[in-house]
């Protein structure tokens, strides 16, 4: 492993072991690539919320939107093959050479920090969905790029951004109350508004039982999606495809415990074990055993499509 990999795979081993667990399924070319794309990724993660590797708050050095405004101006350097010194650049910059990773997919996933750093309202699902597309969607086609799939399969990239759907749709449910600390939500305020939660009191005890509501609405939408990236797995490698299934079980798994915990699901993080993470990976393989049968894949019809 060359050094630049290997700085990378510490920031993946750091950062989130659930990921890191699914890497080591990939063949070693593909967990490369990955662990770079990962690093970039983190390091625009933390930079607009200003902490390191997901974990404690890093001083506040300048404005959020002026923050997203150098990432995106050092991304597009990388991208024209003249990264800065640092890391992450670096890793995307190796990214996109070996992989031909148009640029577009990159500054995608910038927006959605862009529509962090507006303290931007979901009034709708469809606007839930946009958010979790810049933010997960568009990771997941170029995790589909890291394992071979070409950048003009538009069918199976689309597959793709529905798994990268489905993550953020769990995350969403399972960090409501840490957003809700923070001044953000991302649920729908339609669906608030249905159950009476006033903005700005997600939080709040007393709403517990309608939140979980909501979030099980939530979780149901992340299934949809879910069911539908399992399509694109046939056009994957074996081991590729087990990986992103494994991932796919793991994040179902966490929305599961949210609908199951109900109105105490945000009493302490919802999270897998090591050994119910082991169980679902080995479900995981014989899914990926099975890919070609699934036959041909369904209409996309009545889900939210990437631009």
């Amino acid at each position: 492993m060359d050094v630049l990999v290997a700085a990378a795979a510490r920031t993946i081993a750091h950062g989130s072991k659930s990921f890191a667990l699914a890497a080591r399924l990939f063949d070693p070319p593909t967990r490369a690539r990955a662990v770079l794309l990962y690093a970039w990724c983190r390091h625009c993660d933390d930079v607009v919320d200003e902490q390191s590797l997901g974990m404690g708050f890093l001083a506040r050095a300048a404005s959020p939107q002026a923050r997203v405004d150098k990432l995106r101006e050092d991304t597009l350097q990388a991208l024209a093959g003249r990264p800065t010194n640092d890391l992450p650049f670096q890793a995307l910059a190796r990214f996109a050479e070996e992989t031909g990773l148009p640029a577009r997919y990159p500054l995608e996933h910038l927006d959605g920090f862009a529509m962090d750093a507006a303290d931007r309202r979901y009034r709708s699902l469809s606007d839930t969905l946009e958010y979790s597309y810049h933010v997960a969607g568009v990771v997941g086609v170029m995790m589909a790029i890291a394992m071979g799939v070409a950048p003009t399969d538009r069918p199976v990239l689309e597959r793709a951004a529905d798994l990268g759907l489905a993550f953020q749709l769990a995350n969403i449910v399972r960090d409501v109350a840490e957003d809700a600390a923070r001044g953000r939500c991302y649920l729908p305020d339609a669906w608030l508004a249905e159950t009476n939660i006033p903005a700005g009191e997600l939080a709040r005890p007393e709403h517990r039982q309608a939140l979980a509501k909501v979030a099980a609405r939530l979780v149901d939408e992340a299934a949809l999606y879910r069911a539908s990236a399992r399509y694109g797995t046939a056009a994957l490698p074996f081991r590729s495809a087990w990986a992103v299934l494994a991932a796919a079980e793991i994040y179902g798994a966490i929305g599961d415990k949210v609908r199951v915990a109900g109105p105490r699901a945000w009493h302490t993080r919802q999270s897998t074990t090591w050994w119910e993470k082991l169980r679902l990976i080995a479900a995981a393989r014989a899914q990926a055993a099975r890919r070609l049968t699934l036959g041909p894949p369904p209409s996309r019809a009545g889900l939210w499509t990437m631009p």
